[in-house]
């Protein structure tokens, strides 16, 4: 399954207990339509110690929210849009702002076109 955000993009959240924060995407689990974003969805997980932490103790980490739940920002008109894809002038496929028709960033190359 595609998903519409990739790994660095800066999103917003639209629903559930960050409604309203954005943060940059750490992590993308595609299989299950998941994302892992920076400040958002923070979790208490308590850990044992062991070999790589010799402390152990309560720690605080981003769980993943569905990525239906999160909107990408646009970097040219700073808000949250819907994106489209589409070839450009020299054949590349890229990922573009429906609200300001800005190119966000190259999907990939296109062969022979």
């Amino acid at each position: 399954m595609k998903v519409h955000v990739k790994v660095n993009d800066n999103v917003y959240v639209l629903s559930g207990k960050d409604k309203g924060k954005s943060g940059k995407v750490l992590r993308v689990v595609p299989e299950k339509n998941r994302v892992f974003v920076e400040g958002v969805n923070i979790v208490t997980k308590h850990k044992r110690p062991d070999q790589r932490n010799n402390t152990g103790g309560i720690i605080h980490q981003e769980a993943s929210i569905n990525a239906s739940n999160v909107m990408l920002v646009c970097p040219k008109c700073k808000r949250p849009a819907k994106t489209g894809r589409k070839f450009n002038t020299e054949g590349e496929k890229v990922r573009y702002c429906k609200a300001c028709d800005a190119t966000i960033d190259v999907i990939n190359r296109a062969k022979n076109r």
